[in-house]
């Protein structure tokens, strides 16, 4: 595998120039859940503007999320603000090099620690995400879905047989790059793969159907109204979301429940009927998440003022592009429809 890594493996991804600590810690957060591509223009933004883990660790939590805006698990960049404020005060401003000190920050796993571990620190760790459990489950032949614990332990077993002594931090790298470009889940290119000759899942025709997919959850269906109010300069109201789920600590145009009418939402904002110009509905969409679909209701709510108002609600009026607010991909494309109605209209 190795061999193979040192002719076709990734080594222009931005976390691998530079490496130290602090970037991989960083990068490997953002690659929880999400692919290397979408990742690296994120982490380079990220760096950029955080270049050290004490930098990261004095900026308002509002600028690391804006900065996550669109990169989706919000949780992530909440836990990553933390953890570098846990390591300025723990470890001062030193991040830890053992697995037991990484995994004891927030939002650090396992698998996350060792890949640190390997690749910041060049010692052996095991790793086991997605695309190396793939490989370990397809190479040695294991059944059953990775979820439960006997297979889990299993695979962890195997992961730590195999990781190597000597460049630990390739191996890491050449595994997640076996299991991202060869060893995919579905049609495998086994002709391709260095480990093939020794594969049991190949030698035995189900490479594909290992491992077996996990069992889903039936999905649930939200439905919201969303009131994106706005001046004619172009300030759009944004309310801060509550801590706890998928869009903790971010900023979005006020959401209300389906059957909550424009006039209810003006009377608890204070905004008197005299002063809106215009009250629409836009195109509804659907939002996916990872358990759940959110169905989004738009009203658009047009003042025939230039000065933002005052609001009897908590939040904060921002101008698209001037703010350094973290907002998801729903509260982006809101706002835009609020500057853009015609575009968006319903019918």
């Amino acid at each position: 595998m190795l061999a193979w890594w040192d002719v076709h493996g990734r080594r222009d991804l931005p976390w691998q120039r530079q490496r130290t600590p602090y970037r991989v810690w960083v990068a490997e957060v953002m690659l929880q859940q999400t692919r290397a591509g979408t990742v690296a223009p994120y982490f380079e933004r990220f760096v950029a503007r955080f270049p050290t883990l004490a930098d990261l660790a004095e900026a308002p939590v509002d600028e690391v999320l804006h900065l996550w805006s669109g990169l989706g698990y919000y949780a992530r960049a909440r836990n990553l603000h933390r953890a570098a404020r846990i390591v300025r005060c723990r470890h001062r401003g030193i991040f830890p090099s053992t697995l037991a000190e990484i995994m004891a920050l927030p939002g650090i796993g396992r698998s996350t620690a060792g890949a640190i571990v390997a690749q910041a620190y060049g010692r052996p760790a095991a790793i086991l995400d997605g695309n190396v459990k793939r490989v370990l489950a397809r190479h040695f032949r294991i059944h059953g879905a990775a979820s439960p614990s006997a297979v889990a332990q299993a695979l962890w077993a195997l992961a730590e047989r195999c990781t190597p002594a000597e460049r630990a931090d390739d191996y890491a790298q050449g595994m997640m790059d076996l299991g991202a470009a060869i060893c995919i889940r579905r049609r495998p290119r086994c002709a391709s793969c260095p480990l093939g000759d020794t594969c049991l899942a190949r030698r035995h025709g189900d490479a594909e159907r290992l491992p077996p997919p996990t069992a889903r959850r039936p999905r649930r269906l939200e439905q919201r109204r969303f009131f994106v109010m706005s001046t004619t300069a172009g300030a759009c109201f944004v309310e801060r979301r509550p801590a706890p789920g998928v869009w903790g600590g971010l900023w979005s145009p006020p959401e209300r429940g389906i059957d909550t009418t424009p006039s209810a939402f003006l009377d608890d904002a204070g905004i008197a009927a005299g002063r809106v110009a215009r009250i629409e509905a836009a195109a509804p969409f659907r939002h996916a998440f990872t358990h759940y679909d959110l169905d989004v209701a738009p009203v658009i709510v047009q003042l025939n003022l230039r000065r933002p108002p005052h609001v009897d609600l908590p939040g904060v009026w921002i101008r698209p592009g001037a703010h350094r607010l973290g907002l998801s991909a729903v509260a982006a494309r809101l706002i835009a429809a609020a500057s853009q109605p015609e575009a968006h209209r319903g019918p």
